[in-house]
């Protein structure tokens, strides 16, 4: 990921952040910088652009949204970090499986750095910690540019995820950061720049 910038956009409505990133592709060329956006959103739940309504257990006063990106239904709010990935694939050479698998590692790897050994489940993907999902992934590949990307639950309120059959999987059950580790967003993001930065000066 060469000439890649970082961007904190901190506490952003979910549409807000879906609104600027559909922008921002529309518009990008094969010379702009790919961007990594790290956010958090007031509380919504989001279903991808094939998911199945009915995943979605209970009317409550939490917004619902259907977007563009891959995946089932999911439940975003503060406390849950965002990592979203504006990159040219094309200019990378990456289909849709290393591109997933990539993003991935990346995470598995910030979640060592805890001592938290998180793993990948065969036919889910995300990131999982005993069977119990701590980052969800979804993408959006248009015109060679990838957007959307990684939620990772840090220190929320996971209540909402019970009105949900999460990324559609039954019995799933969600897990947190905060569940093994006392740690601020602040140090999550900041570990997770560096972690960034050091991939992308190994890939240049």
């Amino acid at each position: 990921m060469n000439h890649l910038e970082i961007k904190d956009l901190n506490l952003v409505d979910y549409i807000d952040a879906w609104d600027l990133m559909k922008s921002n592709v529309s518009r990008r060329s094969a010379t702009d910088q790919d961007e990594v956006w790290l956010a958090e959103h007031n509380p919504v739940y989001t279903l991808g652009h094939a998911a199945n309504e009915e995943f979605l257990l209970e009317e409550n006063n939490i917004p619902v949204v259907r977007t563009d990106r891959g995946g089932q239904i999911t439940y975003h709010g503060p406390g849950q970090l965002m990592i979203y990935f504006l990159i040219n694939l094309k200019r990378l050479g990456w289909g849709p499986k290393r591109l997933i698998c990539e993003l991935e590692s990346m995470v598995i790897e910030l979640l060592e750095r805890y001592g938290i050994h998180a793993q990948r489940r065969e036919g889910a993907p995300g990131i999982y910690v005993d069977e119990k999902k701590i980052a969800s992934i979804g993408l959006k590949i248009k015109r060679g540019f990838c957007y959307h990307g990684i939620s990772l639950n840090v220190d929320m309120d996971l209540k909402p995820f019970g009105g949900i059959v999460t990324c559609g999987i039954p019995s799933l059950e969600v897990v947190q950061v905060s569940d093994f580790i006392e740690i601020s967003m602040t140090q999550i993001k900041a570990d997770l720049i560096e972690l960034i930065k050091d991939h992308n000066t190994e890939a240049a």
